[in-house]
């Protein structure tokens, strides 16, 4: 259950990325140290995405469940993806939180831009 509910929130979350204008260049990107849910492009920029996907906020926000020790494994995946996919874009880290406890079945859904230099982390 917990599988089908990530699956639907990293399907929601690259739905919401396409249509700010992103470009999706890859998904759960595996590497020994972690796994990264999504890879986009936008401007300058190749983001790395945590997709944190809750029917709802009422035990915590799931960007608290995204802890330092996440980031770092995050970032030691996204560094060999970048050895392996060389590129000019600047590297930032993103959340997006997706809630999927809508009755329509409409996603709710808050990205959180650049989190190293968010005072949540």
């Amino acid at each position: 259950m917990k599988n089908l509910l990530g699956a639907a929130g990293e399907a929601a979350a690259a739905r919401y990325l396409r249509a700010k204008g992103y470009e999706i260049e890859a998904a759960n990107v595996r590497s020994r140290f972690g796994e990264i849910d999504l890879i986009a492009k936008k401007g300058a920029y190749i983001v790395f995405v945590e997709v944190k996907t809750r029917k709802s906020a009422a035990f915590a926000k799931p960007r608290e469940h995204v802890t330092q020790a996440k980031l770092q494994k995050i970032q030691k995946t996204a560094l060999l993806y970048l050895a392996e996919h060389p590129t000019k874009l600047q590297p930032r880290f993103d959340v997006i939180e997706v809630y999927l406890s809508d009755a329509k079945g409409e996603p709710s859904i808050e990205h959180l831009e650049n989190v190293y230099e968010c005072s949540v982390f």
